[in-house]
């Protein structure tokens, strides 16, 4: 019989401590997996338990204190945890990026900060969800960025601040609704995987310039506005998009503000094979914010990206792409 892995183990405690809390404390699932995640960060049962749970809980925590768990063990565990939670939950605006996806995306942010001599780089994620995207690309960035994330689910926002703290990652999170509330001026970059669909409130989206003309305006416009307005001049917005973003009865206003206020750099389309619904197909957007001398390309990347599961493939494509970024932002030096 083989040995459990790291991950394997965490995840059992995390489910296991989740289930015990929430059935004595009657909470949905993901809300005792945040606080089965802040027991073991604080290394001790912080909730007031009958003392059968008190034990359990107790024991669990100090089956990891005898484990040396890698940050990329702590988040895949909870990203198991947190699947399992959403399935249950079957709320839509809960989704998770995909490992393959986040990865690439750190790959892309690594590639896009490398041009800037940046000694703490900040990035922003307007719609961090529980964390998973965020502190996979901050565990490829090796400690060297500054995370602030911000959500208006308090249960998601309650993942990523444990996702953080387990992983010992610098970040500040806000619980808030990052279309209606202003956040700070001038980040480095911006990443998100934004939520698609419509926001409600047409009084805060009259303001916007991607509003519909008519009825509700879609969020993921309204949130790549805001995240223009909050990079920095020259910075760059990596966005995950539906596929169909400017072909929409309102993608004439969205392209009409990117013309204003930025450049699209780059439309990557992810394999269709990731999506069992492709209407729920996404695309990586890349958008750069203008900036006096910007050099601007003089035609955007457009790529379909090669399946994740075939590396060589893969491999080639982030050559090329590497390539093209090289050629146009090498001639800003």
């Amino acid at each position: 019989m083989t040995e459990n892995t790291n991950t394997e183990v965490l995840y059992l405690v995390l489910d296991e401590g989740a289930e015990a809390i929430k059935n004595e404390l009657d909470l949905p699932y993901l809300d005792a997996l945040g606080e089965m995640g802040e027991n073991i960060f604080q290394k001790k049962v912080i909730q007031d338990l009958a003392e059968e749970n008190q034990k359990k809980v107790s024991q669990l925590i100090t089956k990891l204190l005898q484990l040396s768990i890698e940050p990329e063990e702590y988040r895949r565990a909870i990203q198991l945890a947190v699947l399992k939670g959403m399935r249950e939950a079957t709320q839509p605006h809960h989704a998770m990026t995909p490992d393959a996806v986040s990865l690439f995306l750190g790959y892309l942010v690594n590639k896009l900060l490398s041009y800037e001599d940046l000694e703490k780089p900040v990035l922003l994620d307007p719609a961090v969800g529980a964390g998973n995207l965020m502190t996979a690309v901050m565990n490829q960035l090796e400690g060297k960025g500054h995370f602030v994330g911000a959500d208006p689910d308090e249960t998601l926002l309650k993942l990523a601040f444990t996702n953080a703290n387990l992983q010992k990652h610098s970040v500040d999170l806000f619980h808030q609704d990052s279309v209606s509330t202003s956040l700070l001026k001038n980040v480095d970059l911006v990443l998100s995987d934004l939520p698609a669909g419509y926001y409600p409130n047409d009084t805060i989206a009259d303001g916007f310039g991607t509003k519909a003309n008519e009825g509700h305006s879609y969020v993921h416009h309204l949130l790549i506005e805001q995240a223009i307005e909050h990079v920095k001049p020259g910075g760059f917005a990596i966005f995950l998009v539906p596929n169909n973003i400017f072909q929409t009865d309102q993608s004439q206003n969205l392209h009409a503000y990117i013309k204003n206020h930025a450049m699209i750099y780059s439309l990557m389309q992810l394999p269709s094979s990731m999506f069992k619904n492709q209407d729920a197909a996404k695309s990586i957007l890349v958008l750069r914010k203008k900036v006096q001398g910007m050099v601007e390309p003089r035609q955007a990347l457009l790529a379909e990206l090669p399946s994740f599961t075939r590396e060589q493939a893969l491999a080639d494509m982030m050559q090329k792409i590497s390539i093209w970024f090289d050629d146009h932002l090498k001639q800003e030096k």
